[in-house]
């Protein structure tokens, strides 16, 4: 293929699904990178193995299951919240009410059933990449009556003060993390680290980690 065939956009994706078979099957299909712009970067099949390879590779997207070995796929989003750029696209046989908005709450950015085509699930990609949210049509009415049943959360000033990085490193601190597993976990130097929980602590008027835990907790944010 020359290069004016080439396709114009390219997205790095990994596939997580504990099925070795449906991920060839997906590879085979969106993995022509040659034509798809698709270039699958990693595979996963637990919880573990999908955390350690997301922070390895950082791709656009995570073709994410819901159900996997070791706390299923809103585990991956809850361990993978340091990883900055990355945007999950849940890929699930299933089409439960509580499995679509279980991970929608945890950050995905849309939900496919695996009946999608090929075609489709490479534009799928694409939209999320550009930060669009992609759900199959039936899906989106689970979602949008879930939050349509929920008060619109008040504008919370304390918090908006705070950096994307800043809410990152409370929200592991009321976690319980310690600051090596948290420069761990964000790729940056305890330094770094305590600098943010500095600035966090200054900016909410608190005194210390303890009230921080209580103050996000208070704000559901753990």
């Amino acid at each position: 293929m020359t290069d004016a065939a080439a396709p114009e956009r390219r997205a790095r994706v990994v596939l997580v699904d504990d099925h070795r078979m449906f991920r060839t099957g997906v590879r085979a299909e969106i993995g022509r990178t040659e034509e798809t712009g698709i270039d699958v970067v990693g595979e996963a099949d637990d919880v573990e193995s999908a955390v350690r390879v997301v922070a390895e590779t950082r791709p656009d997207v995570v073709l994410l299951d819901v159900h996997l070995p070791g706390g299923g796929g809103v585990e991956v989003l809850r361990r993978s919240v340091g990883v900055e750029g990355v945007r999950f696209l849940a890929l699930s046989v299933s089409d439960a009410a509580e499995d679509v908005i279980g991970v929608i709450r945890g950050g995905a950015r849309g939900y496919v059933t695996k009946t999608i085509t090929g075609t489709d699930l490479v534009n799928a990609i694409f939209r999320i990449s550009d930060g669009d949210a992609v759900f199959s049509p039936r899906l989106a009415g689970f979602v949008l009556d879930a939050f349509a049943a929920t008060d619109t959360p008040p504008v919370d000033e304390d918090l908006d003060r705070l950096t994307q990085r800043e809410r990152e490193v409370l929200r592991l601190i009321a976690r319980g993390y310690a600051y090596k597993e948290i420069a761990k976990q964000l790729f940056i130097s305890v330094k770094t680290v305590e600098s943010h929980v500095s600035a966090v602590l200054r900016k909410l008027q608190l005194s210390n980690r303890h009230e921080l835990t209580r103050w996000a907790t208070a704000r559901r944010l753990v």
